[in-house]
This record gives structure tokens, sequence and C-alpha cells, in this order.
């Protein structure tokens, strides 16, 4: 019988694919436990949900770093260089760009400063509505082929990227919405691709009821999507693709084993 994999949640939110999660952990639907819940919003609902099962939770208020900006102390181990040169969040824009690395990396310290009193094997971002920097990305990854971060996305991606994945979809007069789960990567909602569901729009359909049906898809595919990490049936690779008349492109693909 393998362990139960230790699975670190972050939210911002109602935290309904939180509750998905928990929910599979209790019926043995994912071979895992949830160690604990973080926030960037201290009033995230998705907070009291993890209380009601007993799960420890914590907050690091994004707002308040963001709002004392370049005042708060960077991290010893920061690298603004090298964060700058492998990010492909945000185009050069000079101190702009410069200030959203600095106060991300602040705030990611402190998460991860909180995150290191509960050993995981998995961080699972539930409607966290915050872009993860390569300074966070790789203090929790195991190499570049063993990502241990992994993300719902309201889209199919790579398709509508971005905060409001339903909303894009809709207004642009999409006939199929759905969603993708995915690990996360040095961009926004570009890492390889885990697994997807799709659903049919209607000509009577609203905003909200493409959300109703995306969120029933989002938590029945997200606890399979951990499951098979779980099982450890996710292997990535590098697989290359020729183009005519340019070098070949090389994307990373995840496997889902048997």
């Amino acid at each position: 019988m393998t362990d139960h994999i230790r699975i670190g949640v972050l939210i911002s939110g109602g935290g309904s694919n939180l509750q998905a999660i928990i929910d599979a952990c209790q019926a043995g639907r994912i071979d895992g436990r949830v160690v604990f819940v973080g926030s960037d919003n201290p009033d995230a609902q998705g907070l009291a949900r993890a209380t009601k099962h007993g799960i420890p939770t914590f907050v690091v208020d994004y707002r308040s770093i963001i709002k004392h900006g370049l005042d708060n102390r960077l991290p010893e181990d920061f690298d603004l260089d090298r964060v700058l040169a492998v990010q492909h969040v945000m185009e050069d824009a000079g101190a702009a760009q410069k200030r959203f690395f600095c106060t991300r990396a602040v705030a990611e310290a402190r998460l991860l400063d909180q995150m290191a009193a509960y050993p995981f094997d998995l961080l699972v971002l539930a409607g966290f509505m915050r872009v993860l920097t390569p300074y966070f990305i790789d203090r929790v990854n195991k190499g570049p082929l063993n990502p241990r971060i992994m993300n719902i996305h309201p889209a199919l991606l790579p398709a509508f990227p971005g905060v409001d994945g339903y909303g894009d979809t809709f207004r642009y007069g999409c006939k199929v919405g759905g969603c993708t789960v995915h690990f996360v990567d040095y961009g926004e909602d570009t890492g390889p691709i885990i697994g997807q569901r799709a659903f049919a729009i209607e000509p009577g359909d609203t905003l909200e009821s493409v959300r109703q049906k995306g969120l029933k898809l989002e938590w029945d595919l997200y606890p399979q999507c951990i499951e098979y990490f779980a099982k450890k049936r996710l292997r990535v690779t590098i697989k290359r693709y020729p183009q005519k008349g340019q070098p070949a492109l090389k994307r990373k693909i995840v496997e889902i084993l048997p």
C-alpha cells in the first residue's frame, strides 16, 4: 500500500475546488490528504472550509506587501536578473516590471516560510489569483521535468489565459467551453497540460450558466489529475516538432501512464 501524498493548497476566494479536493481525499478518490491551506486574501471564505475539516491555514496578505512596494526587504536569495531572464509573464516595462517581481518575491518568500512548517508533495492552486514567479517555482519544483505545482484554469488552454477564462470564452461567442489542469511554469497559464474537459455552449446560455457548467467539470477533473500525480502516472517529457525552414519546436508534454 502506497503512502498518501501530502497536498498543499493555495486559494484566494470561496474554495469550491478546495472542497472538491477535500471530499475526494475523504472518499478515497485521491490517495492523499490536504496538509495546509494558504491564501493571499485574509477574507477568503475557503479558509473557513479548511478550518471546518481541521486543516491548518495561514494568510500572506499580498495587498499590504504590494502597497509598501520596495520598502519591503527582499529575500537574500532573490536574483532579479535571473528571474527577468527566464520569466515570460510580462514584457520589459522598466521600473514597473522590476517592482512587480520584487514585491512578488517578498510575498512569495513569506509563503515559502509559512509552507515550510507543512512538508508537502504537491502544491495545488485552487483559485489562487496570483501569478507565481520563477523565484517561487524554483523553490518548489524538483527540476524542470519534475514539477510539483498544479493549477486549474477556466478555459481550454492555450485559448483564453488570464483571470476570466469563462467570461472570455463566452464573450468571444465560442460554441464550446471547458477547463484545463496544467503544471505551472514561468508564464501565465502556459505550463504543460495534464487534463481537459469540454462542454457545449448553447444559444440560451448566460455567462453564469457557462460558469456553472465549467465548475461542475472542474470539481471532477481536478481530483482526477491529482490522483494521477499520487499514483505516479504523470511523466513530463520534451518533444520536438519539425518545422519547415525553422528550428524544431520544443515543448513540454505531460504523458499519462497506465
